[in-house]
C-alpha cells in the first residue's frame, strides 16, 4: 500500500461534512485533519500499489460533494514510527538504533 496525502479546500462551511464523507465513503481513507492555512483539510489515504493516484483523485475523491480544490502529496519514506516522540541521531542511517556502525 502506498500513502497519499491530499490537501483539500472545501466550499464555505462544508469542511466537516467533507471530512465525514471521506471517512464514511472512501475505504482508502486513513486519517482526516482540519487544518489552518489555505486548505481546510489534510487527508491521508492508502492506495494499492497498482492503483493510479490520478484516477483515485479524479474519479473517487473529486466526487465527494463540497470539495473545491485539492493538492496531492506523495510520500516516499517514513523516518520514524508514529509511536516515537522524536528521531534519534541514527535515523538518517536508516537503522533506528543508537548502536555505532
Amino acid at each position: 500500500m502506498k500513502p497519499v496525502y491530499v490537501q483539500i479546500k472545501c466550499e464555505l462551511a462544508k469542511a466537516y461534512d467533507v471530512a465525514e464523507r471521506l471517512v464514511e465513503r472512501l475505504e482508502e481513507t486513513s486519517e482526516v485533519y482540519s487544518t489552518t492555512g489555505p486548505y481546510d483539510l489534510l487527508a491521508k489515504f492508502y492506495l494499492p500499489e497498482e492503483q493510479s493516484v490520478g484516477e483515485f483523485v479524479n474519479f473517487k475523491l473529486h466526487k465527494i460533494p463540497g470539495i473545491r480544490e485539492t493538492a496531492s502529496i506523495m510520500a516516499f519514506r517514513l523516518f520514524g514510527a508514529p509511536e516515537r516522540e522524536r528521531l534519534d541521531e541514527t535515523d538518517h542511517l536508516g537503522r533506528g538504533t543508537n548502536e555505532p556502525a
